[in-house]
């Protein structure tokens, strides 16, 4: 498959890095030198300096032989003049990065008659992103699928947790009543991603991931050593485009305040959000903070266009007795670090955009993709077609990659645990944990 993307900046390269893991024929273009030495240097991929909206530039590199053309700069306008030229010279797909959500919702312009096969919003996705981490108070990552019959949910193991200290092997076997499945556990003092195995112990401050049913996450906070909260009151900090449409995502199930430094802008956003309490002052003032009762917040929630900014927030929140605090960030290398720092999710917009991005260029029946925020790993959920590999052979005998695990199956409208005696089936929908160097080997037991 030959992929040229148009951008190769933090969603550019990070899209290039996951599809260089499976061979593919990947070109990337950008007139920044510097930015494609980087890439070059990093991954295995063609680079092309020059300016993506050069129709000589996009002949030269063959865009009438392109399966996919990705167009990710930083300029929403530019991405919409790559998508049409491209398409009109021969892309088979073109996707588009955008920055206004009002392209998505506008139903009256076939944008596909244009020459733009597909959009993403990175902030649409950021501001999704917040109202369902919100949802599931207890955990700092939360990916629902099939409305939420099967989730793999994300948090750290407390100290009064009754796992710590036992083996994978033995947690199941102890606390079989209930139905989950680890799939991956990141150590407190190390980076490094684990796919527990039986004998995988379980530790104070492991951050955890795992795959459950429904009606099984109540009682898992137990199991984490969490107690259950509810969230209903809800201070934002930022009203940027994401922070406003957070809010008014969360305005029918949530007390917003909306906290906005800049006078012109509070005023505009407060006439377009009554149901929300519109702030004008600086979040970065604790006194400030302290004034609007801040102690009160079940989150706090920080999307100004400073990463240092909503990170410190954050922290201020935090210390203050707010349960659960989220921010943005711009800095990838931020992302690694919240649970270190105090911060219970950090979210990046970029990285939201490329996971989106990504499951355009999957092989194979992926129904849904979607990232981990503290991890370097995709969860795909794949329809199980006739006669593929996975549905010859029971779960243990399949030899899925140790990178990968299967994280359950939805059959017929219910969940099911995938271990070892479990057969899959043509027409389940199967959920798969991998990092990305897996995702290949994994795809092939779906074709």
């Amino acid at each position: 498959m030959k992929i040229i993307i148009a951008g190769a900046g933090d969603v550019g390269f990070h899209l290039a890095k996951l599809l260089s893991y499976e061979s593919q024929d990947i070109y990337l273009i950008d007139p920044d030198a510097e930015k494609l030495a980087y890439a070059a240097s990093h991954i295995d991929v063609i680079t092309k300096r020059g300016d993506a909206t050069s129709i000589k530039l996009l002949k030269e590199i063959h865009i009438d032989e392109a399966d996919i053309l990705l167009a990710v700069t930083e300029s929403q306008n530019t991405n919409f003049t790559i998508a049409v030229l491209g398409k009109k010279l021969g892309a088979k797909k073109t996707i588009a990065r955008i920055s206004s959500h009002e392209f998505t919702q506008n139903a009256a312009i076939d944008f596909t008659e244009l020459g733009i096969d597909s959009m993403i919003s990175p902030g649409e996705l950021a501001a999704d992103e917040i109202k369902m981490l919100l949802h599931q108070s207890a955990f700092n990552d939360t990916i629902p699928f099939e409305n939420g019959l099967l989730n793999i949910l994300g948090s750290t193991l407390e100290h009064n947790s009754p796992l710590i200290g036992m083996s994978v092997k033995d947690a199941r076997a102890q606390f079989s009543s209930l139905e989950f499945i680890t799939v991956a556990i990141k150590q407190e003092n190390n980076q490094e991603i684990i796919i527990p195995r039986g004998d995988t112990i379980y530790h104070a401050g492991d951050q955890l991931y795992f795959s459950t049913t429904k009606k099984c996450v109540p009682k898992l906070h137990t199991l984490m050593g969490k107690t259950p909260f509810g969230v209903k009151n809800v201070m934002i900090l930022g009203a940027s485009k994401i922070g406003t449409k957070a809010a008014r995502n969360l305005c029918n199930n949530f007390n917003i305040k909306l906290i906005e430094n800049r006078k012109e802008r509070a005023l505009e956003v407060a006439e377009k959000l009554p149901d929300a309490l519109v702030i004008r002052g600086d979040g970065r003032d604790v006194e400030l903070l302290e004034e609007e009762q801040i102690s009160d917040m079940d989150a706090f929630v920080a999307v100004t266009g400073d990463s240092e900014t909503n990170i410190m927030s954050c922290l201020v929140a935090k210390s203050k007795g707010v349960k659960k605090t989220i921010a943005l960030v711009e800095n990838m290398d931020y992302i690694n670090i919240s649970q270190t720092i105090g911060i219970d999710t950090l979210i990046n917009k970029k990285l939201l955009a490329a996971s989106a991005i990504f499951k355009h260029v999957r092989k194979g029946e992926v129904l849904k993709l979607a990232n981990l925020h503290n991890v370097e790993a995709e969860v795909l959920e794949f329809k199980v077609i006739e006669g593929s590999p996975v549905t010859k052979k029971k779960i243990r005998d399949l030899k899925l990659t140790k990178k990968a695990v299967f994280a359950g199956v939805i059959r017929n409208g219910i969940a099911h645990m995938t271990f070892g005696d479990f057969q899959m089936m043509a027409g389940d929908k199967a959920v798969v944990f991998s990092l990305p160097e897996a995702i290949q080997q994994v795809e092939k037991l779906f074709n």
